[in-house]
């Protein structure tokens, strides 16, 4: 198997924890590549069920290294939660196998503290549907250099030197502008070195392990998180995430050359979902929003916030594949939509008196399109038992292909249930 990038081509949820599971059969080392443990991955393994939020689903399997890379935001406490349960598992969950890039920038009780203050403080108009788990301010100290770095854990007298620095202007906005309550350096020291002896021993080059990786003939996957149109730059500004989660940030967040980057794959889930606030062209606040959203066990894995549903979107998933190249997709929950007489699928977005079939580029230009439907016929056969393309009832072969049409690319992988194995291959 080549190098892989695996990514959400909607509004995150697709499903890319089980994919990246499947996956890793395949690979020997997992990256991570940006974003926080504002995301989650739901992995079923057997009568297992794991969440993982911040470590690389691929940890499930013995005898890979996962690697988190430097364009991640690492929550100290949190990893250390997820390494403690995975181990109380009896998963592997040792140094060897699991490293954090030195480069990574490190979640601080402060920015958790203004997260939550900021989001608290806006209008409802203006909430942005934030996890309040601290990534946004936290990429924005990366940005003004002044971040803490994973590095910087193993050097409490730098730590607490920067501690210091950057409280003057975290306390000035808690207190001064938002009422709350100021910091003081030494309790957020004290709470962040509680977990930092855990944390270092994790601690690498995260670069030069993967080109080692290369280096012995090893194939590699770089696992993204939230979706394509939470991307900070081309997603549903301003309801987005605060990191790149287009696939060409997997060699910025890694530190590897995109020329590595043999092949990507978009996670499409059969339906539509967001989490949070911003604009959704085809949800569905009515009985199919209702179907799709139970059926579908829609809540988010890290948040437990009910999903909105809606139909697909081919003008979403255009977007998706003009912004990532993929070169497959992964089709998730496809077995949700059995039950539902009628599929439609948003082909086109009436705007502004004509109809356009790319996503409007204006501020929230999308909260201001109507979605025009093409209607398909479903299917009421339980397919979660199907192994093969053609024991796919004719309708769901249908729905799979127009959704090839309509993107230009291939389905590769067709995900019939949540088990690993509930998994069609399609010349993978």
């Amino acid at each position: 198997m080549s190098n892989v990038v695996v990514m959400g081509a909607q509004w995150g949820d697709e499903g890319k924890g089980k994919i990246v599971d499947l996956l890793t059969r395949k690979c020997d080392v997992i990256v991570r590549f940006q974003g926080g443990n504002n995301a989650g991955h739901t992995v079923l393994v057997g009568d297992k069920q794991y969440i993982l939020h911040l470590i690389p689903s691929g940890i499930l399997h013995p005898g890979k290294k996962c690697l988190i890379g430097n364009g991640v935001v690492l929550d100290p406490a949190v990893f250390c939660r997820e390494v403690e349960t995975l181990r109380g598992k009896d998963v592997d969950v040792s140094p060897a196998r699991l490293m954090i890039s030195r480069k990574a920038h490190v979640i601080m009780p402060y920015h958790k503290a203004l997260d939550v203050a900021r989001e608290c403080h806006k209008t409802n108009e203006s909430k942005i549907g934030t996890t309040g788990r601290g990534i946004g301010p936290c990429y924005e100290d990366k940005m003004s250099r002044i971040g803490i770095r994973a590095a910087d854990l193993a050097m409490p007298e730098l730590l607490r030197a920067k501690i210091e620095a950057a409280l003057l202007e975290k306390n000035a906005l808690l207190a001064g502008l938002y009422g709350g309550e100021a910091m003081t350096v030494d309790a957020v020291f004290d709470e962040v070195m509680a977990v930092a002896p855990r944390v270092v021993p994790h601690l690498a080059d995260v670069t030069a392990e993967i080109e080692a990786a290369w280096a012995a003939g090893q194939h590699v996957m770089f696992e993204g998180a939230q979706g394509t149109h939470l991307d900070i730059d081309h997603g549903t500004y301003p309801f987005v995430t605060s990191s790149n989660t287009v696939s060409g940030n997997a060699a910025a967040g890694s530190g590897i050359a995109p020329t590595r980057l043999d092949r990507i794959v978009a996670i499409v889930k059969a339906y539509t979902t967001r989490v949070g606030a911003g604009p959704f062209p085809t949800e569905q606040l009515n009985e199919a929003g209702d179907y799709l959203q139970q059926k579908g066990h829609e809540f988010g894995a890290t948040t437990g916030r009910k999903r909105r549903c809606g139909w697909l979107d081919a003008v979403v998933l255009r977007e998706a594949v003009r912004l990532n190249g993929p070169t497959d997709i992964a089709l998730t929950k496809l077995d949700v939509l059995s039950g539902l007489k009628e599929l439609q699928i948003c082909t086109a977005y009436g705007y502004q008196g004509g109809t356009i079939t790319v996503a409007p580029q204006e501020q929230n230009g999308m909260a201001h399109v109507t979605p025009v439907y093409e209607t398909m016929p479903g299917w009421d056969d339980d397919i979660t038992g199907c192994t093969t393309w053609e024991s796919l009832p004719a309708p769901t072969r249908a729905y799979i292909a127009r959704i090839e049409e309509l993107t230009g690319v291939r389905v590769s992988l067709v995900s019939v249930g949540p088990e690993r194995d509930q998994t069609i291959s399609r010349g993978w």
